[in-house]
Order: structure tokens, then sequence, then C-alpha cells
């Protein structure tokens, strides 16, 4: 360890793991289960707003949100959460993680409880309304990435950080199993209310007028979890990192992480003076891309990658039910029972598919480690697409329907104990801590950029529920995966090594750079 390492910087490598570091999990991660439910249990309710805003009484099928409209309400909180990753990312470097963490919560808050209100009653204002709110929900929610990634990883000491983080990030699986769960019990219960015919039966009676709330309900309960963790969210000291690095207090760092730690710590701020001179580059320098460069680039093109795949099986999902059997299709149900089955269906995926994944990541990412748990990933999602798309005619029938959901299941695992989850821990730990939330929003915005070629393009393939076009969709999905691949060779493995370390902040970079120049000088001197 290089001499002018701090002490404080020290004991947070090396702290056992106790109840704080619990906590931390727990705080930050019910943002993470709030992020997963908005985001995810539109999937659950479109459909419903279809026949609810869009029915033609003339019409031989039910209500669909139009094309466009459809791809506006599932995509715009991507929109919202990309802008939000930027902004609060950034605001996290310059201001404090914690000061910029409540304000991500209150507005997650109340845009979701504004989400299921309507300014009139028209198809217009109605979805007009749900944009304008899922926008900013999603602003809310982009500001959660990097600070809830950032705080853990900082806070996390070093043979444990890749399992904290993961756990954090491992809390949106659990909010998509809710967000399937939330949504089938709100249907379940209005159908048993209101029963109605199926839709080829009678084509106006089959859509319950009261149907209107149900939606509205399962948005709004998604402001429940944080609003219970505002309080403790709050409480959270800054980071020890943040407090000496950046705002260069070492008296305060080591006071709070002291407290935190239940040890004595050194405040050492003569050696924080000459740390922070060793480290004080901007982003936009020469030497920053010279040492982060092409960590960068890695981070943001495999996040990039990954969530086209990701975001294109969770936001399409609704319409390849159908053709796996788990679903009746639309003609064959009425209003609130297509709700309940399409929740149900995502549900069952998520809880046997979805969820798992996240923990494997969590109890192997130490062992594996993040670059070949990544390299996994992606290529399994690769082949489990590639499978299903050349052999589509023979899954997409009655008798293989449950072949067909293994596999799909199996790509959502892969997905998990994969690359969604190590795209999260690497740009937490590859870059230094004045930047490394905003590394980290640059990283998950290029994701959200992802998640929006497949809201506005890969999600146009199945809405209609074509078999040639869910089959285009699911070869262009292997391909992307296989890029990801190729991209993860850019980014290089962190387990076991401290922030620093990884970072170069602790001197190593600087004698090793100083090497090659007196090598080089040398070599010129000869010639």
């Amino acid at each position: 360890m290089a001499s002018n390492y701090l002490a404080v910087l020290e004991a947070l490598d090396t702290a056992r793991t106790q109840w704080y570091h619990i906590k931390a999990i727990v705080i930050a991660g019910m943002g993470f289960f709030t992020d997963a439910y908005d985001l995810f249990c539109i999937s659950t309710v479109s459909k419903l707003l279809g026949r609810l805003y869009f029915s033609d009484g003339n019409s031989t099928d039910p209500g669909k949100l139009p094309t466009n409209i459809n791809n506006t309400v599932t995509g715009v909180a991507l929109i919202g959460t990309l802008a939000g990753q930027l902004v609060f990312g950034w605001l996290g470097d310059k201001l404090g993680r914690k000061r910029v963490y409540g304000i991500t919560l209150i507005l997650m808050v109340i845009c979701a409880l504004c989400s299921g209100l309507s300014f009139g009653y028209s198809p217009k204002a109605v979805i007009g309304t749900l944009c304008f709110f899922r926008f900013w929900l999603g602003f809310g929610i982009g500001g959660d990435y990097p600070l809830s990634a950032t705080i853990m990883s900082e806070y996390a000491n070093k043979n444990t950080r890749g399992s904290f983080i993961a756990a954090v990030f491992a809390m949106q699986g659990v909010g998509i199993i809710f967000a399937g769960l939330v949504s089938m019990i709100v249907s379940h219960l209005f159908l048993t209310a209101n029963p109605a015919p199926p839709f080829h039966e009678d084509h106006v009676l089959s859509t319950q007028r009261n149907a209107d709330f149900a939606w509205r309900i399962v948005l709004m309960l998604g402001a429940l979890p944080a609003l219970l963790t505002y309080y403790w969210r709050m409480k959270m000291p800054e980071t020890g990192r943040y407090t000496a690095i950046i705002m260069g207090n070492a008296k305060q760092a080591a006071s709070d992480m002291g407290r935190v730690l239940d040890i004595e710590i050194q405040e050492e701020q003569e050696k924080l003076v000459m740390f922070k001179a060793n480290n004080d580059y901007p982003i936009r320098s020469r030497k920053f891309y010279k040492r982060h460069g092409r960590h960068l680039i890695g981070t943001m093109s495999t996040w990039f990658l990954l969530d086209i795949a990701f975001y294109g099986q969770n936001l399409t999902q609704k319409d390849i039910f159908p053709v796996m059997g788990l679903t009746k299709k639309a003609n064959d149900v009425n209003a609130l029972e297509e709700m309940f089955l399409t929740s149900r269906a995502m549900f069952i995926i998520a809880m046997f598919g979805t969820f798992p994944g996240y923990w494997f990541t969590v109890a192997f990412i130490e062992k594996i480690g993040r670059f070949y748990i990544q390299l996994m990933g992606f290529f399994l999602m690769s082949v489990f697409m590639f499978i299903m798309a050349l052999k589509y005619d023979y899954l997409a029938t009655k008798e293989n329907r449950w072949v067909f959901a293994g596999l799909y299941g199996l790509t959502f695992f892969f997905a998990n104990f994969g690359p969604n989850s190590t795209t999260f821990v690497l740009p937490a730990e590859l870059f230094p801590t004045r930047v490394r939330s905003t590394c980290h929003a640059m990283s998950a915005a290029a994701g959200k950029a992802g998640a929006m070629v497949s809201a506005f393009g890969i999600q146009t393939y199945t809405l209609k529920g074509e078999k040639s076009k869910i089959k285009k969709a699911m070869i262009i999905l292997a391909v992307t995966n296989m890029l990801g691949v190729f991209c993860t060779f850019l980014v290089t493995e962190t387990k076991g090594r401290s922030l620093e370390e990884i970072s170069g902040e602790d001197g190593s970079k600087d004698k090793a750079e100083e090497k090659m120049s007196n090598r080089g000088r040398r070599q010129g001197q000869e010639t």
C-alpha cells in the first residue's frame, strides 16, 4: 500500500462486515426496489389503457394503444431516467452524495402519486398527464442509479464490495416481482368485484368501467416504499471518501467513519493535502482519458448493449406471453382478466428466471469475478436468444410452450447472473472518487439510451404478436448480446482491490507512468 494512503480509507477497506453495512444495503436497495417497480409496472397496465381509452366500437379486436403512444407511455420514463442520471450523477460529485440523495426520493414519491392522476377525461388528457409525470418520475429514478452505487461502493470493504453493490442492485429483481404481484392482486380484486364477459361476447361490457381505478392504484403504490425509507436515507452520513478526498475535511471524515465503524481513526490532514494534489485532474483531461478512457468506453458500451436486450425482453414480454400460451388471446378475455393474466405471467418469469440470477451474482461475484460473470452472461443470453429465434416456429406451439418459457426464463437468469448486475457494479469501482458518480451516471445513461432503443425500436416488432416479427426481434437481441461479449474486454477485473488501487489514486499509476517516462528518456538518449 502506498505510503500516502489515508487511515480513513484503510479503515473502510479492512472493516469487518457489520450492521451498518446491512442497513446501507437495505436503504439504498429500497430505492432500487422502487425504481424497478415504477419502471416495469407500466407493462402490466398498458394493454388495459388501450381498452379503456382507444376502443373502437366497430372493431373486431379490443382497443390497443397506437404504436407511437404505446412506445411513448412505456419509454418516456426511460428518457427521464437518462436525463436524471446525468444531472444527479454530476451533482453527486459537486454537492455530495447524501445532499442529492434525498431529492431523488422526494421526486419519485411525488411523481409516482401523480402518475395515477389525470387532468381531464379524454384519452389525450389522460395519456398526456401520465407521460408528463412518468418523465419526472424517471428523472428521480435516474438519480438513484449513480448515487446508490457510489455510496455503497464507498462504504464497503474491498473484500465484499462487489457483493454489497450487487445486493443493492438485486432489489431491482424484488421490485420487478412486486410489479407483477401487486398488479395481479389489484386486478384480481377488481375482477372479483366486477365480473364481465370476454370481448368476443360483448365488445362494450368486456371493459369494466371501474378498471380505470385499477391501473391508477398500481402506479400510485410505487410511492410507498420510497416514502418509507426517506427518514433513514437522510440519517446516513456523507461517505468518508467524499468528505476526505473531495471536501478535504480529514477531521470530519475520521469522525463520521469512526462513529459508523466504531473505531478510532487518525485525521491525517497533511497527508490528505498530498493525496488530493496527486489526484487533482479533471474528467476532461488527457490524463483522465489516458488512465480511464478505455474503461469508460467499456462500461458505457456494455451497459448500452445490455439494456437493449434486457429492456427489450421486459417491455415486450406482454406481447410474447400470448405466443407462449402463458396468457389467453385478447378476444377471449375481458379487460381486467387480461391485466391479471399478463401480471401473473410476468410474476412467474420474474420469480423463477429474473430474481434468482441477481442473488447468484451476489453469492459468486467475489469468487468468479465481475469480468467472467459478465462475459458468461452475455454469451449465454446470446446463445438462448439464437436458439429461440432459429427454432421459433417449433417452440411457439402449445405442446412446446414450457420449453419456450424455460429458454426465455434462462435469458433473464443469465442477464442478472451476468451483465445486468456487473454493468452496475463496475462503474462504481473503476473511476476516481471525485468523478465516480459522474462516470457511473454516464455509463448508466448509455444503458438507458439502449433501453430507449428497445422501447421505441425493438418493441415495434412485437406489438401485434406476429411470429415473424418477434423472431426478427430475438435475432437482433441475440446479435446485441454477442457484441456485448466483445465490449467486455474493454473493462478489467476489480475484485479484492481497494477503490484507490483500481483507480490509481493510491499513487501506483503515477509510479508506473514515471517509470515508463524514464525508460523512454533513456532510450532516447541512447539513440
